[in-house]
């Protein structure tokens, strides 16, 4: 009986352990967003700006600019998973219409890490309209919700696109991009977009030859370890007592 105590007692030890040290706590950071210094309207079109050292440069349809929406909130909208505050409010987004078949770029001057991509009043009601993305660009949608000029909805995916009927969101690029490439393929003449960096995350790219294996224990294995150590004196009055 004292062997079944003592097996019970040991599991749930290292179980309790396990869970200690595999949860990472879920946290938002602050993401530095492009600041848009100027832009030209066309078809295409270009824009240039700056997220704090990289220089941020945008090719394809636009209309300038946006100089009075969007107001990027609620920040609720525009907030939510890795991302803690919205982009800034006016003059700080790049308007869009699409409809149209070419291919657009977002281009970095040097590597980004998990781009984030805020997408405002995409598509209207009962004309949807989307970002089309390549499979080689996964994302994942952190929030969205309706913006407080014209209301709407979250963003919504289907396959590799994001889309939207007043659609407003941000969404995190999985992987290390030096470019983002997309179509609009749909016409819708009001809607915005603009980019940021989780300052906190470093490139993903390899620096160098891989490291040889560590011969340092992992933080799990140290644990258990200490956890097994710990009950080796209870074991050993177990088993005295069955002796006795």
């Amino acid at each position: 009986m004292w062997l079944n105590c003592l097996r019970s007692l040991s599991v749930s030890a290292l179980l309790i352990a396990a869970c200690a040290v595999s949860t990472i706590p879920i946290h938002a950071d602050t993401i530095a967003w492009a600041t848009w210094t100027s832009g030209t309207s066309g078809s295409p079109g270009s824009a240039t700006g700056t997220i704090g050292s990289i220089t941020v440069n945008y090719s394809g349809q636009t209309s300038g600019l946006l100089t009075d929406y969007p107001s990027w909130t609620p920040t609720t909208t525009f907030t939510g998973g890795v991302v803690g505050n919205a982009p800034p409010a006016i003059n700080n987004s790049v308007g869009l219409e699409g409809g149209v078949s070419f291919t657009e770029t977002i281009t970095f001057s040097t590597v980004v890490a998990d781009p984030i991509f805020a997408v405002w009043s995409l598509g209207a009601a009962g004309t949807p309209a989307s970002f089309d993305f390549s499979a080689s660009e996964p994302f994942t949608v952190q929030g969205g919700g309706p913006s407080a000029e014209f209301g709407g909805t979250a963003l919504t995916i289907n396959g590799e696109d994001a889309e939207g009927q007043e659609g407003n969101g941000i969404i995190q690029f999985n992987g290390d991009f030096s470019s983002i490439t997309f179509t609009t393929p749909q016409f819708e003449n009001f809607y915005a977009f603009t980019v940021g960096e989780d300052a906190t995350l470093t490139s993903q790219l390899p620096s160098g030859p891989p490291a040889p294996p560590s011969s340092v224990p992992e933080p799990e294995t140290i644990s258990l370890l200490v956890l097994g150590l710990a009950a080796i004196p209870f074991a050993r009055r177990s088993l005295s007592r069955l002796r006795t």
